[in-house]
């Protein structure tokens, strides 16, 4: 690491999540027994976590690591012991070439039996984010290049977390909720291990502002 970072940590519980300032120079994100071996681009959607949350906290196991409600950008992303100032200072104007924007979470959906999601409406806006990182840090395509085109999506629950009997009863229920409007303004750099709660931001990186 090349210099301190003010990191943020998402306190996320089944019905009590909250923001945590966390300032430090240790390696970042972590379980503080061992340092973060993962990183992430991800939107988070706070407008989500009233319908999705509780259901996150069964059904995905990356709620548990202590990330919230989101829309991945670029996962797997950098090495956490990789990551300095020049990293950041490449990002910010990468992710500030795409303007901010509304969207709209009106569909539940799935990836065959595996996965139930939630489908942002327009998603054009996450692909550009994810197309722009992915030029910039070629290294580290989405998903390690299993999928080279991914699908932006906001997941609910998956295998083998959960059980399809789960996965569609928290579907129905979540549909029931629907729509969730959310504004999209910032990605955040995060960083954990499969430890629960482990997970931190590193940094935010705001949107253009329109």
């Amino acid at each position: 690491m090349d210099g301190p970072y003010t990191r943020l940590r998402w306190c996320n519980g089944p019905f009590t999540p909250k923001w945590e300032a966390i300032i430090g120079t240790a390696a970042p994100g972590g379980d503080g027994a061992r340092p973060a071996t993962q990183s992430a681009l991800v939107v988070v959607v706070p407008e989500a976590e009233p319908v999705v949350g509780r259901h996150r906290w069964v059904l995905d196991r990356s709620a548990t690591w202590g990330v919230p409600a989101h829309v991945t950008v670029l996962y797997p992303f950098m090495p956490p012991d990789r990551i300095g100032d020049g990293v950041i200072a490449t990002l910010l104007p990468v992710v500030a070439a795409v303007a901010a924007f509304r969207c709209t979470f009106s569909q539940v959906r799935w990836f065959d039996d595996g996965a139930a999601w939630l489908a942002p409406e327009p998603d054009s806006p996450f692909r550009a984010l994810t197309r722009a990182v992915w030029d910039h840090f070629p290294d580290y395509p989405p998903y390690g290049g299993t999928y080279p085109d991914p699908i932006p999506h906001l997941t609910i629950g998956h295998t083998p977390t959960a059980d399809l009997a789960g996965m569609r009863l928290a579907a129905a229920e979540v549909e029931r909720e629907l729509p969730v409007h959310a504004w999209i303004d910032r990605v955040l750099l995060i960083a954990g291990t499969d430890a629960p709660g482990s997970w931190s931001t590193l940094t935010e990186c705001p949107l253009r502002q329109v």
